[in-house]
């Protein structure tokens, strides 16, 4: 199983002794999140500080980009790390897409299958001399003289992961993607009874093997040397599960388990603007569907069997504030557990 950590991007300063730290420890992967800071921006840092850590974005919003523009950032930074890139995207929901990005809305499934095929055509003309020439509901480019056209890679382009939730984007992500990058707000029955057989039933379907196709996280994972150091990091969680359940697009997870109250609770206390009520709502039974906990002499234990047969790839929930890195040993009793994942299939 492979193991990553999150870059802090609050301060590119910070990112290429961050970055060769985490080499040095062993993980195999740094993301980047969209939250509070560009995703791209650390992991350009990161892919000339590093020799062989795999990059990925988990995840980058894609609507707000022209398919143009993220087709570029994918392109610099697989050429910076050697191949080392994973272009993770997701489409985040109305809310954020129409209020905080101000980009019109669409029925996000259709819409992630085009663009990234947009992504992908025009990196095939990048790479293999194609005639730019893609055409959808959405998006359409066909100009690319060579002023603009990069000069080819000598590895493959990057692979494309997807975040996903619900059933439409599952299918989407395991048809046309690499990957799918499962949300922290998610729980083993809803891996379980949802996602895998979604996931197997589409690679069916296209004829992907499962061998090919990696599935990376899926729930919060929080470790430390002891309780003391697990206390604060136990707090975050539980805030930030109750974020996510108040957002309707995550119900389906909820109603997995008949807490389709909580979800309008946790709602109405958003739009009142109640968060620190909102935690209160998270019994200790909750709290543990989703989050994955113990000291780091215990943890390998608990992601085996959480995880072992489900996700290929698990990654430690890390805040701005809480970054502390785990002990070599742990995460090589991590590294060793099994998984079906093997290679992307280029």
């Amino acid at each position: 199983m492979k193991i990553y950590t999150t870059l802090p991007q609050n301060n590119l300063n910070h990112i290429p002794n961050a970055a060769t730290t985490a080499e040095n420890l062993g993980y195999d992967g740094l993301m980047t999140m969209e939250n509070r800071h560009n995703p791209f921006l650390p992991l350009g840092v990161a892919a000339t500080s590093t020799q062989s850590i795999t990059l990925m974005t988990n995840l980058a919003i894609a609507f707000p980009r022209s398919p143009m523009i993220m087709a570029n950032l994918g392109w610099d930074l697989q050429l910076a790390s050697g191949g080392r890139f994973v272009l993770g995207l997701g489409s985040q929901v109305r809310g954020h897409n129409e209020r905080r990005f101000s980009v019109p809305w669409s029925a996000p499934a259709p819409r992630m299958r085009e663009y990234i095929s947009a992504v992908r055509a025009i990196w095939n003309c990048w790479q293999r001399g194609n005639e730019l020439k893609f055409e959808g509901e959405h998006y359409s480019f066909s100009l690319m003289t060579p002023a603009f056209r990069p000069a080819p890679l000598r590895c493959a382009p990057p692979a494309i992961t997807m975040g996903a939730v619900g059933s439409a984007m599952l299918r989407v992500a395991a048809e046309v993607c690499d990957g799918i990058l499962l949300h922290p707000f998610c729980t083993k029955q809803y891996q379980e009874d949802v996602i895998i057989p979604l996931v197997h039933e589409s690679l069916k379907k296209t004829g992907k093997k499962r061998s090919n196709f990696e599935i990376v996280g899926g729930g919060f994972i929080i470790s430390g040397a002891d309780d003391r150091e697990l206390a604060d990091k136990v707090t975050w969680v539980r805030k930030r599960i109750a974020f996510y359940g108040s957002t309707r697009a995550y119900w389906p997870v909820l109603k997995q388990h008949g807490l389709d109250e909580l979800g309008h609770k946790l709602y109405e206390l958003a739009k009142r603007g109640k968060w620190e009520a909102m935690s209160d709502e998270i019994t200790d039974e909750i709290f543990n569907l989703f989050t994955t906990f113990g000291t780091y002499d215990e943890i390998a234990t608990k992601i085996s069997k959480r995880f072992e047969g489900f996700s290929d790839t698990v990654y430690i929930t890390n805040t701005e504030d809480i970054t502390t890195p785990m002990p070599t040993k742990t995460i090589a009793q991590i590294q060793r557990l099994p998984t079906t994942f093997k290679n992307f299939s280029f």
